[in-house]
């Protein structure tokens, strides 16, 4: 890969890409961050030719260790930049989502926050088994986003989506596969590898095209209202929150 990056790295693994986020101390998003993020999604897509080329693919986003996948957003970013998540980290979720090639976010630790719906729009969810915790407390934060709840109620349900927006449930790993927010668990020095193979697994599927459009028919009400919330300077996007982690 020949881009070269400040707070993430990558890595090819012959079709499975691995984005690492380094972003000291906790890999929070800014809209610095959430715009070097899209770049290497970018360079990846590039590199892979695009989803007309029939090539393979497939992105791991994990960790830099065992304690944090990401804790969130800078929300104090928005006290001197009112468009930090306008420019920044709606466009990162709807990059993401309309990614043309199956993606894996490997929750190496704990993911909180904003951290949810960045992980929620990927493909697929691997949790640590041992340690961290997922948890999207917006309620005790008092913020909100336009289609902050879509995705959590889109592919987790009624009762998941209202214990994680409504009662900022924790959840373990064991839990959240329970519930159907991972699609597995793995043991903290077995995770990579399990990314990798689920990662080799998947990537023949964007072969043909179609990967991204597919998605969409999933999940498309959710791309459409991050589309509507991203690079908009003209109106209130966000209820900044009250409080802040």
């Amino acid at each position: 890969m020949p881009a070269s990056y400040q707070n993430l790295s990558v890595t090819r693994h012959g079709p499975v890409f691995v984005v690492t986020l380094q972003k000291p101390p906790e890999n929070r998003i800014n809209r610095a961050f959430a715009q070097e993020l899209i770049l290497a999604f970018r360079n990846i897509e590039v590199e892979l030719g695009g989803p007309g080329s029939g090539a393979e693919g497939c992105v791991v986003v994990k960790g830099n260790d065992a304690k944090f996948w990401c804790t969130g957003l800078e929300l104090d970013e928005t006290d001197t930049n009112p468009y930090a998540n306008t420019d920044g980290f709606y466009p990162l979720l709807r990059t993401v989502l309309d990614f043309p090639y199956p993606t894996i976010a490997l929750l190496t630790g704990h993911t909180f926050g904003g951290a949810c719906p960045f992980a929620f729009c990927h493909d697929y969810r691997i949790m640590n088994k041992r340690r961290g915790f997922l948890s999207m407390p917006p309620v005790d934060l008092g913020l909100h986003f336009h289609g902050i709840g879509t995705l959590p109620r889109l592919k987790f349900g009624g009762q998941v989506a209202r214990k994680m927006l409504l009662e900022a449930y924790r959840w373990t790993g064991e839990e959240a596969l329970k519930d159907g927010i991972v699609d597995a668990v793995a043991e903290p020095d077995q995770m990579l590898d399990a990314a990798i193979e689920l990662g080799r697994k998947i990537a023949p599927k964007a072969k043909m095209g179609v990967y991204a459009t597919l998605r969409e028919e999933l999940w498309g009400e959710a791309l459409e209202k991050f589309g509507r919330i991203s690079y908009v300077h003209g109106r209130e996007t966000s209820r900044p929150a009250k409080a802040k982690i």
